[in-house]
């Protein structure tokens, strides 16, 4: 699949195909479409496919009606997993942790046998006279009493499994397990995996609790990896990396850019603060000199600021950020280390993977971003890392002020059991948010923001669903549901199994494309008949 998880699941298991020289085909997909179609080209040439961040969630041998001798091992994020895919012990293999909690339904609650069918259907009509037996055969047939109740029982049974869409282990982190298992985990795949990690918490799918947790189990390895002896004075050499685990400030980008435009850039931060009011700008100054940092040293290059500022900076915001109600900026990841000069934290290296990926100004194929983002994740392609850092600037600033303009023009409307917030065409950027993982990130920048600045205390606890311009020619806009902005909110999110049955009840021309449930492409003129559905079925 097309996301920051999957790709560095993708480059841990290339490194591992390369140690066994095991040949193989990449093949990006960016929704169900393309993954059949890609299925349909290649299915006769290979028995063995290993999906990687899609898959789980569908019952995959219903889709793609493979040949009996077709095997296909899932990686994949993406929770629940269709019973189905678990309890298919011949042709689909799971790739999961062993202490993942699945939650699936017992086999024997969800599938009966055909023969369990027959006994019942024998047991009801045994003592009943032939006559009689017809007339109940005829009643009941061609299902049996205790079926229909076992129908209606599975039914509820998988209602309460599936009604929730959330995510488990990172990808990267499974495969990186097994690189370990297997004795070939390398400095390389550890550092993918990290990125794995870091990217389930930039996109706000996992909780703090897991992602902590997470860190715990990757810390252990960066110090098994990492550890040199601190005599040896020339241990270091030029071209060599190194990761270190850290408690790092909560500023997007900041080492690459200005500390002035991390600082308004960052959701956390300009949320907090309110830096798209007057207001907002005031207590940014106030910030600033509490910290006791001059304008100049701060708007300038991180790189460029005096050393004697730099050394004791971590300190000096995280006490002042504390005095404005911000809390949490600091927070625990790792960086990077490539020889003496470049240093990354994995955050950087998120933002900047995700920009490349959906970057809008084409350049060749529809493979490219995908083949240029994949490589900027390797050390040797500095450059095109670079690239993604510029290209994750002009990202976070185009969504910040858009966040801005929503919340000034009241653009964010209460539906009752949900906000709603439409972009109309011609916004600027408008085009950069007709990609999934851009306006799923502007989704929850806008809630973070909202429920910062609302007075209103019942919208603080609302869901948003946010729409933009997918393609203006075919007249499609496409809508992403987010859950609630809580300190409590477990990740769990309600919309797919919502925006399903709201398209089914109004006959909406929809597309359910996507591997996340809760982004869908609709047709512009179904809207309105669209949430009104969604409105009557969440009230």
């Amino acid at each position: 699949a097309s996301d920051v998880d999957a790709l560095c699941a993708c480059k841990i298991l290339q490194a591992l195909f390369q140690c066994d020289h095991v040949q193989y085909t990449l093949v990006p997909v960016s929704g169900w479409q393309e993954l059949e179609t890609a299925f349909l080209e290649h299915k006769d040439q290979f028995k063995y496919f290993v999906l990687i961040n899609c898959g789980a969630n569908v019952d995959l041998l219903e889709i793609l009606q493979p040949e009996e001798d077709t095997f296909f091992f899932v990686c994949d994020s993406h929770r629940p997993i269709n019973v189905v895919n678990v309890y298919n012990d011949t042709q689909v293999k799971l790739l999961v942790k062993q202490d993942d909690d699945l939650n699936v339904p017992a086999y024997d609650d969800i599938f009966r046998d055909e023969e369990d069918e027959e006994e019942d259907s024998e047991n009801e009509s045994d003592g009943l006279e032939p006559s009689e037996k017809r007339r109940r055969f005829e009643e009941v047939s061609p299902l049996s009493q205790t079926w229909v109740f076992f129908s209606l029982y599975r039914r509820e049974i998988l209602f309460d499994y599936e009604q929730y869409e959330y995510h488990g282990t990172s990808s990267a982190m499974v495969m990186f397990d097994l690189a370990w298992i297997m004795s070939k985990d390398l400095n390389d795949m550890l550092w993918w995996a990290i990125v794995g990690l870091t990217d389930q918490w930039v996109q706000d799918k996992i909780t703090q609790m897991k992602y902590v947790t997470d860190i715990g189990i990757l810390q252990r390895h960066v110090s098994r990896h990492n550890h040199r002896n601190e005599d040896e004075e020339n241990s270091l050499s030029i071209d060599c990396m190194r990761i270190a685990f850290e408690y790092d400030l909560r500023l997007a980008l900041y080492q690459h850019w200005s500390l002035y435009e991390s600082l308004c850039n960052t959701s956390y931060t300009s949320a907090s603060l309110k830096l798209w009011s007057v207001q907002g700008q005031k207590r940014l100054q106030e910030f600033l000199a509490d910290m006791g940092l001059p304008l100049r040293q701060v708007k300038q290059k991180f790189n460029s600021m005096d050393m004697s500022l730099k050394e004791n900076l971590r300190e000096m915001i995280e006490e002042s950020a504390n005095k404005f109600g911000m809390k949490d900026l600091r927070v625990q990841t790792f960086s990077i280390h490539f020889g003496f000069k470049n240093k990354f934290s994995a955050t950087d290296i998120v933002y900047a993977t995700v920009s490349l990926m959906e970057n809008i100004e084409k350049e060749g194929p529809e493979t490219t971003n995908f083949i240029k983002a994949l490589d900027s994740l390797s050390r040797g392609n500095l450059d095109k890392l670079h690239q993604g850092l510029d290209l994750a600037k002009k990202q976070l600033r185009a969504i910040q002020q858009t966040v801005a303009s929503c919340i000034c023009t009241n653009l964010v409307i209460s539906q009752g059991p949900f906000l709603y917030c439409s972009l109309m065409e011609g916004t600027p950027d408008v085009k950069l948010f007709s990609k999934p993982v851009s306006l799923c990130l502007l989704s929850k920048y806008l809630l973070k923001s909202f429920v910062c600045s609302t007075k209103n205390k019942r919208c603080k606890l609302l869901p948003l669903v946010m729409a933009a311009p997918m393609d203006v020619e075919r007249g499609t806009v496409i809508m992403v549901g987010i859950p609630p902005e809580t300190e409590s909110s477990d990740k769990k999110n309600f919309f797919g199994r919502a925006f399903e049955k709201a398209a089914d009840s109004t006959n909406s021309r929809t597309l359910h494309n996507h591997f996340d449930m809760s982004i869908i492409e609709l047709k512009t003129e179904d809207r309105s008949k669209f949430l009104d559905a969604l409105i009557s079925l969440l009230s």
